[in-house]
């Protein structure tokens, strides 16, 4: 059940919330299917299947919101509002107009959505009042403002704001791999992404291969800056940083999963197990990943 992607944000205040008072929050906006003619649907579902719609382990908190969206390419909408286009020139002998163009093509997208096809997908939200964070399992910013728009809808009031370091990801990487010397705790693995800051954005990818200090160092003269980068930490989980300070690819080492209890055979007690594991885990990588970049930047904490 590890997050795959972490989009980190701060709780700027102390969270106050119950999980039952946070559980009678989200419930109006509890997921329900859409009908047949909505394009897209959002609400909050249970992560764990059992109707509770948060779900809590040692004071962490795991919500899971739940995305359906109809499949309607624009190229069939376009095609076949070309063809009733056609028809409608030669039955009132001259071309529709864009004001009937517009009602044409609505009108075609609400014949057409009811056959549409839907998938669903789901986003995972892990709130930490213990050490305020709040992370959301999405590899996109945009994803995760799905995830907050629908926060601020069920909350009166959410005080986050996204993680500021004093160093930029981008400077911290380039010197480390300058340097051929990750920080404390960490090992720089063989994934990493060199852009040049020109207007042709020259780019040098290096995936599964070992970093050659000195070609590293040749691109980073010639003004290219590291803007991801793999790495390990405390060789107990693996991930990507990027230059946005997201973090990607999480992916827990054997040395973790052989400390994970495998003989238990009940799937919830499993579940809660890895939560725990992971919560515990990623909360200690994400303030020594914090350290590692300078600390947090005091002016955006204060504020």
């Amino acid at each position: 059940m590890w997050f795959k992607n972490l989009q980190i944000y701060r709780l700027t205040a102390p969270w106050t919330l119950s999980a039952e008072q946070l559980e009678a929050s989200l419930a109006p906006q509890a997921y329900v299917p859409g009908s047949s003619l909505e394009m897209q649907t959002q609400g909050w579902t249970s992560p764990r299947d059992n109707g509770m719609l948060v779900h809590t382990v040692n004071r962490q908190l795991l919500l899971q919101l739940c995305t359906e969206k109809k499949l309607l390419p624009s190229t069939v909408v376009n095609q076949v509002t070309k063809a009733r286009a056609a028809e409608l020139e030669e039955q009132q002998g001259f071309k529709p107009g864009k004001k009937q163009m517009k009602e044409l093509k609505e009108q075609v997208t609400d014949e057409l959505l009811p056959r549409a096809f839907s998938i669903q997908r789901s986003t995972r939200v892990w709130i930490d009042p213990v050490n305020g964070w709040l992370v959301i399992d999405a590899a996109s910013s945009a994803r995760a403002d799905e995830v907050f728009k629908l926060l601020l809808k069920s909350l009166e009031s959410l005080p986050f704001a996204a993680l500021r370091t004093e160093r930029s990801p981008l400077s911290a990487m380039t010197d480390w791999l300058a340097a051929d010397e990750a920080p404390g705790g960490f090992t720089v693995d063989q994934d990493t992404e060199l852009r040049a800051t020109g207007e042709g954005k020259a780019t040098v990818r290096y995936v599964r291969h070992t970093l050659e200090a000195d070609d590293v160092r040749r691109h980073i003269a010639a003004g290219k800056q590291c803007t991801r980068l793999a790495l390990t930490w405390s060789d107990r989980v693996s991930f990507v940083l990027t230059e946005s300070l997201a973090v990607k690819r999480v992916a827990p080492l054997d040395v973790l999963k052989e400390n994970a209890d495998s003989s238990m055979q009940n799937e919830d007690e499993r579940f809660d197990t890895d939560f725990a594991l992971m919560t515990g885990e990623l909360a200690k990588l994400m303030a020594d990943l914090v350290q590692a970049l300078g600390g947090e930047e005091q002016q955006k904490k204060a504020a």
